[in-house]
């Protein structure tokens, strides 16, 4: 399997960053939407190495699709081919208060983006007309002037993060691959993920959709590396599970109550109490733990039949970078 890190740096350390992360021998560099813009970072690496560059994932709902294919266009072109539009939704409160945008179904919404993204790219690619007519989005005008294709590498694949059964059918219909989100365990994504890649392929007819896994991965090779790491994914997974969107995964494994119990804590900002109730059972089946060897040898058991490659974060502390290389080394192995 090849590996993909996250691009963690402020967007004026990006590129000593990125160097020292390709240098470790992974294959790909991706960004979330975080405190910083998810796109400039790629830009800034895409000038400095010569890797693959993925959003994952970039917040769709506020952005207009135009905005994106023009992004995404530009991308492709200074990576020479090697860039890929990870999309995702955000919940209610996002869109409407941190974003000031509009709400809408997201499934339903984040089929009509993809599928305009795309309208509008192979216009640019083929010089087809542009005519996409959705409930939200419309894209009918397309003058010479704003036309930059054809791109000589193609036009970028545009992906979708998924987690629920309806978000995770449209992005195996519409899209051409999904994004699983990291929040996640070996029992959901089979008997979950998985079932609904099934049916949304046999809405849409297709054979097969590209995955893309993401793991929290919790690694270290001393018992304080040990320690450090699972101090950070316990608070990422109480931030997560505190989120009645991710409840199903903790339903799956029988963990459903400690979902409003954390988010009751998450209310009154009592951090270390929701820290308190994640077990370490729960980072070992969520997350992926252990030495470079060992998350290895559980994302390929993970994933290894469905996914060429795999996107591994470290959440709240600093993953040395041989223990990353070291993971690329055995992923590949």
């Amino acid at each position: 399997m090849l590996l993909d890190v996250q691009l963690d740096a402020r967007p004026d350390l990006v590129a000593d960053r990125a160097r020292e992360l390709v240098g470790t021998g992974i294959a790909g560099l991706f960004t979330f939407e975080g405190p910083h813009d998810v796109f400039l970072p790629l830009a800034t690496a895409a000038s400095v190495v010569e890797t693959d560059l993925m959003t994952n994932v970039a917040i769709a709902m506020p952005r207009s699709p135009m905005h994106l294919a023009n992004t995404a266009w530009d991308l492709q072109l200074m990576t020479k081919g090697r860039f890929r539009l990870g999309l995702g939704s955000q919940i209610k409160p996002h869109i409407e208060k941190r974003y000031g945008a509009t709400w809408s179904p997201p499934a339903a919404r984040m089929r009509e983006i993809v599928l305009a993204v795309k309208a509008i790219l192979a216009s640019w690619q083929d010089g087809t007309r542009l005519d996409f007519r959705g409930e939200h989005t419309q894209h009918t005008l397309m003058p010479p002037t704003f036309v930059p294709g054809p791109n000589p590498h193609g036009a970028p694949p545009v992906l979708l993060g998924a987690l629920g059964p309806l978000m995770t059918r449209t992005a195996a219909e519409v899209a051409d691959g999904l994004l699983v989100m990291p929040f996640n365990s070996l029992r959901h994504f089979r008997e979950r993920t998985l079932t609904a890649v099934a049916e949304g392929l046999e809405l849409a007819g297709r054979d097969s959709v590209a995955i893309y896994p993401q793991a929290i991965t919790a690694m270290g090779r001393t018992p304080d590396e040990q320690a450090a790491a699972d101090l950070g994914v316990r608070g990422l997974l109480a931030f997560y599970g505190s989120t009645p969107a991710y409840r199903p995964v903790l339903d799956v494994e029988g963990w459903g109550d400690l979902q409003p119990e954390l988010n009751a804590l998450s209310k009154t900002g009592d951090v270390a109490a929701m820290m308190a109730l994640v077990s370490d059972e729960m980072i070992s089946t969520i997350a992926v733990r252990g030495t470079p060897e060992e998350c290895a040898a559980e994302l390929r058991r993970r994933f290894g039949d469905v996914a060429e490659r795999v996107c591994c974060y470290f959440p709240g502390y600093d993953a040395p970078l041989a223990a990353i290389g070291e993971l690329a080394a055995a992923l590949a192995a």
